[in-house]
């Protein structure tokens, strides 16, 4: 999964972990505390967070089942475990356990803790102040701090790793002022490939047979059969910043930015990069439609999903490259120009989608098999991120 980097991140309180310890409290629906639910495990915990702390719903009834107080702007991502959200605070990631509404006292402390990726069954953290990566089972998150593989880049950077199933890890390469491209090394450690093609490098997303993109000012980066294969644009600045990818398609799906001058840009077109092809087809949104880094997600038959300004879920045939369905979800909404800011937000899970709606305090639960709205929630605060665990189907 691909988020911007953490800079300009709210600054926690200095006491932020010391309240992690204290500072959860159980909540019913209506947010008032339920001392009867507070030892509760909730069932497929949606974790949704908001100005200073974080909603657990639960992902079934969409009742808010907890509530942690946690101070500052807080980012969230799955764990890769059934039970388990991993925290980015201004002090490095934490893991929170959702199911039971606490954050725990596994930590990896580091400055701008960035991305969190998770294939196979491998969660690898990236913490952009340090250039730290830090690999391993999320299963193991149930017995403590898992013992796992680490690796530290030549330089601090806003980066991303992800490891593949041979042991493979694909690292980005940069400083602070440059990200020219990627290495990839050896379950050893050994570097065995290596492209600096890759202007900009920024995200990940895996496709069907392994195949890993990061995304580039002028296209994409494939590593595939253990090498480096570049896929550009079709003009000289064409960036794909977030991917997602699906191992039931060899397509991943991308957003698609073509004004380099832009202060904020909202894109109306979106990019599918076909991984067996090597080639990237660009394809338009419904006119006067954009998106937001937090709209892409895939179905669970592998379909592109984009969370549209419209305010409808827009269904994408990655084969054929034509959105197919367009589910009305929210009211029509603007990007704000902060990426900190709320706006609605979309994760899904198996076949059921979770999208937010800030502007009304709601979050929605659409089945995707229908495409029909089958729960709603008004919650006690402004949404802003959204994740989950695994599913435990």
């Amino acid at each position: 999964m691909n988020r911007p980097n953490s800079r300009g991140l709210v600054a926690l309180m200095a006491t932020s972990l010391a309240l992690a310890a204290c500072g959860s409290e159980t909540t019913g629906e209506s947010g008032s505390p339920s001392a009867s639910s507070a030892t509760a495990s909730v069932n497929e915990p949606v974790a949704v967070t908001y100005e200073g702390g974080i909603h657990v719903l639960d992902g079934e009834t969409l009742k808010v089942a907890h509530t942690v107080t946690l101070d500052g702007f807080n980012r969230i991502n799955p764990a890769g475990n059934d039970t388990g959200v991993i925290v980015s605070t201004e002090a490095g990631f934490q893991v929170l356990d959702a199911a039971a509404g606490k954050l725990t006292d596994i930590t990896y402390p580091g400055a701008k803790p960035g991305h969190v990726v998770l294939h196979g069954d491998r969660t690898v953290l990236f913490t952009d102040g340090t250039g730290e990566v830090h690999s391993f089972d999320p299963t193991g998150l149930a017995d403590g701090k898992p013992t796992g593989r680490q690796y530290k880049t030549a330089q601090p950077h806003h980066g991303v790793a992800v490891e593949l199933g041979d042991g493979t890890l694909v690292v980005t390469l940069g400083t602070e002022e440059s990200r020219p491209g990627a290495i990839a090394l050896d379950k050893d450690g050994k570097e065995i490939a290596r492209s600096e093609e890759c202007p900009g490098v920024h995200g990940e997303a895996v496709a069907q047979g392994e195949v890993v993109g990061l995304g580039c000012k002028d296209g994409v980066l494939l590593f595939k059969n253990g090498a480096f294969v570049k896929v550009k644009s079709d003009r000289a600045y064409g960036a794909v910043g977030t991917q997602v990818g699906s191992e039931a398609s060899p397509v991943l799906l991308g957003d698609y930015k073509i004004d380099p001058d832009a202060e904020r840009e909202f894109p109306e077109q979106f990019a599918l990069i076909d991984t067996a092809t090597n080639s990237l087809k660009v394809v338009p949104m419904p006119e006067g439609v954009s998106y937001s880094f937090r709209s892409l997600a895939r179905g669970p038959k592998g379909e592109g999903l984009i969370l549209g300004t419209d305010g409808k879920l827009h269904v994408i045939d990655p084969a054929a490259g034509t959105i197919t369905n367009a589910w009305p979800v929210v009211a029509a909404w603007e990007e704000p120009m902060k990426w900190q800011e709320p706006r609605p937000a979309l994760f899904v899970r198996g076949d059921t989608a979770y999208i937010t709606e800030p502007a009304v305090k709601k979050v929605h639960r659409l089945d995707l098999t229908t495409g029909k709205l089958v729960g709603s929630v008004e919650l006690p605060a402004v949404p802003n991120e959204i994740s989950g665990t695994l599913s435990t189907h």
